[in-house]
């Protein structure tokens, strides 16, 4: 639900729909200081603090990320995402090397080109929708590169992308209809197919993608099945878009709203890295993440039972003046900005360094060849809850430089 339709009862702090919209951050304050955990019916428990958050992460064998299987109607666990230890690190030492800031170093010339051909596509509008000509594009985009397809495939992986991460909009019916969860599960067998019939033609023939190095990939006599590497796959497809593209609804909104802080990057483009990890922070694309109970613990003196749904909020804790003095002030010259937006412990994102190289590269260039927008006059931005994406982001754009 966006803002404009809530009910007072459902914008309380109580509700996890006062967590959505455009600044989630006083929301986030006021329960941290009322309730740091709270048991919400129908939702779980929520983790508001940034101790507590941190445990929570931390702690695999009481808070698991496995019992998450199945929901977004996949067949098998999401690697490395729902997999615990001891079977996580496992996968981790095979696929952590194959994305390194160094192997992602590589990306950054054909990242820029993405960059600059969807600029490109803008031509001289003076008003762009910012989802559908840039957030949204741009991170598909990159996984095609990465995976070696051709562009013409992004219709496709759009299509399977928000048909098992908004089922609901695609069936245009409500969460809980049965229609949605066909749709969901339909689209989940699709993407298995889609990936298979790829690995095939990789299987005959190498390249230099990722697909390849999956298949190559070995650690100490550890090599990837068939199976595992589509499970990989389904992850980076609903995870790894979305949060890209989320990251950067946030980010550009911040600075459409905050032209001041716009500008102090046109002149010094060398603050884009720090501008990225605050904007992480302060931002927090992805608000919380789920977990389920292994076992009856305590968190916070808080009873939490087992297989009860727990969401440690990100977004909570980023903003916790106890962890960061001045946690409310957003700030690009902090010499040491330790935030959990990609999450912590041993989940802590496989595709930060990649996210993190997309962010960087697309604000520098975006800054350089647009140094001024606004959201369109008398517009309020609508974002959704959980991954915090624009609905759509109607930009103003002023003259850019060709």
């Amino acid at each position: 639900m966006t803002e404009d339709t809530e009910s007072a009862e459902d914008r309380t702090p109580a509700s996890p729909n006062a967590l959505g919209g455009r600044h989630p951050q006083a929301t986030y304050g006021l329960l941290r200081d009322t309730s740091p955990v709270m048991r919400v019916d129908g939702v779980g428990v929520l983790v508001s603090s940034w101790a507590l958050v941190d445990e929570a992460l931390h702690h695999p064998d009481a808070f698991s990320s496995a019992l998450h299987t199945g929901r977004l109607g996949n067949h098998r666990p999401l690697i490395p995402l729902e997999v615990d230890p001891p079977d996580h690190r496992k996968f981790r030492r095979i696929l952590d090397p194959l994305f390194s800031p160094q192997r992602m170093k590589l990306l950054e010339a054909s990242v820029a080109q993405l960059v600059n051909d969807l600029i490109d596509d803008f031509g001289d509008d003076d008003e762009i929708d910012f989802t559908q000509q840039f957030s949204v594009p741009f991170p598909s985009q990159v996984f095609l590169t990465m995976l070696g397809l051709p562009m013409d495939e992004l219709p496709t992986v759009l299509a399977l992308k928000d048909g098992i991460i908004r089922p609901d909009a695609v069936a245009g019916k409500p969460l809980g209809h049965p229609d949605v969860a066909a749709r969901q599960t339909a689209t989940a067998q699709a993407i298995y197919d889609y990936f298979t019939n790829i690995l095939d033609e990789r299987q005959g023939e190498r390249r230099d993608d990722l697909l390849s190095y999956f298949l190559e990939a070995e650690v100490e006599g550890d090599r990837l099945t068939r199976e595992d590497i589509l499970d990989i796959c389904f992850l980076f497809l609903v995870a790894g878009l979305d949060t890209v593209s989320a990251s950067l609804d946030c980010f550009f909104a911040y600075l459409a709203e905050h032209p001041e802080r716009r500008l102090e990057i046109v002149k010094d483009p060398s603050v884009v890295p720090a501008v990225v990890e605050e904007l992480l922070r302060w931002e927090s694309p992805v608000a919380a993440v789920g977990r389920v109970a292994a076992r009856d613990t305590e968190l916070g003196g808080c009873l939490i039972r087992a297989g009860e749904n727990v969401m440690p909020m990100l977004g909570a804790a980023n903003t916790d003046d106890t962890h960061l003095a001045d946690a409310t002030t957003v700030r690009w010259d902090r010499r040491v900005n330790r935030h959990l937006a990609f999450g912590g412990g041993v989940h802590r994102c496989l595709g930060s360094h990649l996210a993190r190289l997309e962010l960087r590269v697309a604000l520098k260039l975006w800054h350089e060849r647009i140094p001024d927008y606004q959201i369109r006059p008398g517009v309020e931005l609508m974002f959704s809850n959980g991954v915090r994406a624009a609905e759509s982001f109607p930009m103003v754009l002023g003259s850019p430089r060709r």
